[in-house]
């Protein structure tokens, strides 16, 4: 009786049917006289609701339009956008095409040192991308663990830097919404990152696009010399835990539709599958006629204040309703390349 009845309210209703089986499921089973007085109750409940989806309160109405993302990008100035830093910016040349990584020293100086020495002594030229999980990250660094390739003059090891004094973060830019994870969230030089007044710490924070510092399980065991960035819902349970070195600016595609990994947490599990890393370089080293010409909206500008709530207040025709709030992972960074 249960089913046919969970069908019935459905179609009076117009309740999803999975959410009226489920309330169904609660009844306690009768039979005779008292199954058909429960019937009738139903029924006349199931009547009086379908009356109410059927008059229902009146539709709201549509929300004004408002400016979008890509107005606000129109409409802003050349003092809202900010050149890379070429002595904080890498040159991954993959098959595919090139990869752009912003390093946010800012954050984590002595691993953005060593990584660029480790890109100027050529340690990443030849060594592949070497894995790939779904919905979580894309690593890359030395394939060969048994006779891994010698790292120079760099560190072998270094001491996280999972968060920094909040005095060494001079740019942040506050969102209005509240965070599971952080008492505060926001931007900091066009970085999403957070802040523990209370613990006077900042760090940045597990967004999709985010490039972190592989290590074991020692907090002083990563050296930069295998890094990974997030290609999936931004982990944000890794904040504090891992240190973020930066962000890729451009060329995301080429590293988020790799085959996944059929191995132990998306490792390739056969050496065909790497994909080889042709080069990376500094932008500094790379002649200026080869360099990629991108710029990276303020964001502690008002035009990314703009940005930020055409987000996370959309405007009708097609919006039905605003959200009234906006995810750190989830607000945007506008990037734009010159010609």
């Amino acid at each position: 009786m249960q089913e046919a009845y969970a069908a019935y309210l459905c179609l009076l209703t117009r309740l999803p049917i999975d959410y009226i089986a489920q309330s169904a499921a609660i009844m306690p089973a009768t039979t005779g006289e008292s199954a058909m007085h429960v019937f009738r109750t139903i029924n006349t409940l199931a009547l009086l609701a379908g009356a109410l989806a059927a008059s229902g309160a009146p539709a709201a109405a549509e929300l004004a339009p408002k400016a979008t993302l890509a107005d606000v990008i129109k409409a802003s100035k050349a003092a809202d956008w900010r050149p890379l830093d070429p002595h904080n910016t890498l040159y991954m040349e993959l098959p595919g095409g090139r990869v752009v990584i912003e390093m946010a020293p800012a954050f984590a100086p002595r691993h953005v040192d060593n990584i660029r020495t480790l890109v100027r002594e050529r340690y990443f030229d030849g060594l592949a991308v070497i894995r790939s999980q779904d919905n979580w990250v894309v690593q890359w660094g030395d394939p060969d663990e048994q006779h891994p390739r010698p790292m120079g003059t760099a560190k072998t090891t270094l001491a996280g830097e999972f968060t920094v004094p909040m005095k060494d973060d001079r740019t942040f830019t506050r969102l209005p919404d509240r965070d599971g994870y952080a008492p505060q969230v926001g931007h900091s030089d066009g970085f999403p990152s957070a802040r523990d007044p209370k613990a006077g710490r900042a760090w940045l924070t597990h967004c999709y696009g985010m490039v972190g510092v592989g290590r074991d399980t020692g907090a002083d065991s990563g050296s930069g010399s295998s890094l990974y960035v997030v290609i999936g819902h931004g982990p944000r349970h890794l904040d504090r835990n891992i240190t973020v070195v930066g962000r890729v600016i451009a060329g995301m595609p080429l590293l988020a539709t790799l085959p996944r990994g059929a191995g132990a947490m998306g490792f390739y599990d056969k050496p065909e599958q790497n994909v080889p890393i042709a080069s990376i370089k500094l932008a500094a080293d790379v002649p200026e006629a080869a360099r990629s010409k991108f710029e990276v909206m303020r964001t502690d500008s008002v035009a990314y204040r703009a940005a930020v709530e055409a987000q996370r207040n959309r405007g009708g025709p097609w919006t039905k309703v605003a959200a009234g709030y906006i995810d750190l992972c989830n607000a945007p960074i506008p990037v734009r390349e010159q010609p």
